[in-house]
């Protein structure tokens, strides 16, 4: 098997701006022939209709609490040979899809995965990681120049990013696609303990970058201040049902508990909850884990053949262009890049300030990637506080940081 054609899923519940963006960052990819499936409640899928590609995408409508029924949806509307997953508050680079993709060249692969950088859109939340026998993830030590295409470790898994992730599709039929037991919490860490189990072989697959804001959804709000630990609790329940000897799912769920309840304590002592809060949200995820013991296990639901021809995405070759200034010349230079995103090319904006701001990179909704910060300022957080550049030498260090991903 070859990468071939990839669909994209995006699933989206109650985000439709996120879910926008979202989609705004994927029309904008380079290298592969693709397809876009959104599987969304009606207000993502009215999000999507207003957006100048919409014709383009495929959209499934779906508005039940429940991840892993809309992944498995998304799956059937496929018709890619490799299936890819971002979240609906994420943003990929123009070269994520290329190199997720690419490592189903070789035929032994059945999934890969790539990094997520956070908020800032600079430092990483995720680069690579490994999941034991009851769950927990582990370091996974891999070179952050090259792809790794490893087998699974004992006892445990190689963790794909559900933000960033791709499968081969027949071994998702072949595996029954995601439990739909599983509403919110360890869906794809399930799917990698099932693929582990059969022998699968993973790639990471460093350059294949999202950026992950992690906005607020039912379970948490802001600042991900948990909401809701219902169906993390029942999440617990369910994995270590799964896979774990009987006489191990006491102890590991008493270190899951305590963990959690340690987190909601951090939040407490931040005063970002209160008491009152902190043990309700305590009896939420006893009472998620009490009915996640017996809740039933459900694969199986993906149709062997795809219910949708392939409806590929118009991808033309887009010029990359990078701009920069100061802050006194940016709405010039983001008029520019708003104009020269709209005339098909991948833009680049670097505005500096000649302070020590740290960096920061969005995507903007008018197709173009800004990065803001100081000329002497850090971008990655193991910079110095201070650095001294020129504007042309700063200028140069930050393309060079970011070109692979970004094809400047």
């Amino acid at each position: 098997m070859t990468a071939g054609r990839v669909s994209v899923v995006v699933v989206s519940n109650g985000r439709p701006a996120e879910l926008a963006l979202c989609l705004t960052s994927l029309s904008r990819q380079q290298g592969v022939a693709f397809e876009i499936v959104v599987v969304a409640d009606a207000a993502g899928l009215s999000a999507a209709s207003g957006l100048p590609f919409a014709e383009h995408l495929k959209c499934v409508a779906f508005d039940a609490p429940n991840i892993s029924a809309a992944r498995n949806l998304g799956v059937g509307h496929a018709a890619g040979e490799v299936i890819a997953f971002i979240d609906d508050d994420a943003v990929a680079e123009p070269s994520w899809l290329k190199f997720l993709a690419g490592p189903f060249s070789n035929p032994s692969v059945a999934a890969a995965t790539g990094f997520v950088r956070g908020a800032n859109g600079i430092s990483f939340q995720r680069r690579g990681q490994q999941l034991d026998a009851a769950g927990l993830t582990l370091p996974l030590d891999v070179d952050a120049g090259s792809v790794s295409i490893l087998p699974p470790p004992a006892n445990g898994a190689i963790k794909t990013e559900g933000t960033n992730m791709c499968f081969s599709r027949s071994v998702l039929v072949e595996l029954g696609g995601f439990d739909e037991a599983f509403h919110y919490y360890h869906d794809e860490t399930d799917l990698d303990m099932r693929l582990a189990r059969q022998g699968y072989l993973t790639a990471v697959v460093p350059m294949a970058q999202v950026h992950h804001k992690m906005a607020p959804n039912r379970c948490r709000g802001p600042g991900r201040v948990p909401r809701d630990l219902f169906d993390i609790g029942a999440g617990w329940a369910v994995f270590h049902r799964k896979h774990l000897p009987a006489e191990c799912r006491p102890g590991c769920w008493t270190a899951c508990r305590a963990a959690e309840i340690e987190r909601l304590q951090a939040h407490s002592r931040e005063r970002r909850i209160g008491p009152r809060e902190l043990d309700g949200l305590v009896q939420r995820l006893d009472a998620g884990h009490a009915e996640g013991t017996s809740r039933p296990s459900r694969t199986g639901s993906i149709a062997p053949v795809e219910l949708s021809a392939f409806h590929a995405f118009p991808a033309p070759a887009r010029r990359a262009r990078l701009l920069h200034g100061s802050i006194w010349s940016r709405r010039r230079l983001r008029r520019v890049a708003a104009i020269a995103a709209a005339g098909g090319c991948s833009v680049t904006v670097i505005e500096l300030s000649p302070t020590v701001l740290y960096h920061r990179v969005s995507f903007m909704p008018e197709g173009y990637w800004l990065q803001t910060g100081g000329l002497f300022g850090r971008s990655t957080r193991e910079d110095p506080l201070l650095s001294l550049y020129s504007h042309g030498g700063r200028v140069t260090r930050e393309r060079d940081r970011v070109g692979v991903e970004r094809m400047l």
